[in-house]
């Protein structure tokens, strides 16, 4: 890859930092609030917004629990950042499936930092910005890390895949621009 573009790849996708588990609001937001909230945070992965309908499924669907006098608290929206993030590689009877493990496994807090740490972590290998992945967690549940540290491989894959077609999709519009004025 030529330096202009690997310079583009590197504006393309800003430092990437999830909130913490101890960072999302838990003081109880309503629907409009919540997807505000979580279109924010994954904005900079360029996973477009969260609309209301979309929540609202999930509640339907039992993937996401049900707001509590029509308020969502932390644990509902870091499951809400985790679907998001990961629904465009996995199914939702897939997602459905790895949240029952992860509440078998982890607590919530627990779960969805280590998601965020990882995703930071391979997001970073894979752009480029370090020559490996860090050993994140514990070994307690290879299994189960294993299957998450994969969805999440595929995600960053997915993401830079994207970025790097609109990069080269802006330089051959550039390129046609410049021949165009020739």
């Amino acid at each position: 890859m030529d330096q202009a573009i690997k310079e583009k790849m590197d504006a393309a996708l800003p430092d990437i930092r999830l909130p913490r588990y101890r960072e999302i609001p838990d003081v109880g937001l309503y629907l409009e609030q919540v997807t505000k909230y979580v279109s924010d945070s994954l904005a900079p992965l360029g996973q477009g917004t969260v609309t209301g309908s979309m929540v609202s499924n999930y509640v339907k669907k039992g993937i996401l629990a049900s707001p509590v006098r029509k308020q969502y608290g932390r644990e509902q929206i870091a499951h809400l950042i985790y679907i998001t993030v990961v629904k465009s590689v996995l199914p939702m009877e897939d997602i459905r499936l790895m949240l029952s493990i992860q509440k078998r496994t982890y607590d919530s807090a627990v779960a969805y930092d280590y998601f965020c740490t990882e995703l930071e972590n391979v997001l970073d290998y894979v752009f480029g910005r370090k020559p490996e992945m860090d050993a994140v967690g514990v070994e307690r549940t290879a299994g189960e890390k294993l299957m998450l540290r994969n969805t999440i491989i595929t995600v960053a894959h997915k993401v830079y895949l994207t970025r790097l077609c609109a990069v080269l999709r802006e330089q051959e519009e550039g390129a046609k621009a410049t021949e165009g004025q020739a």
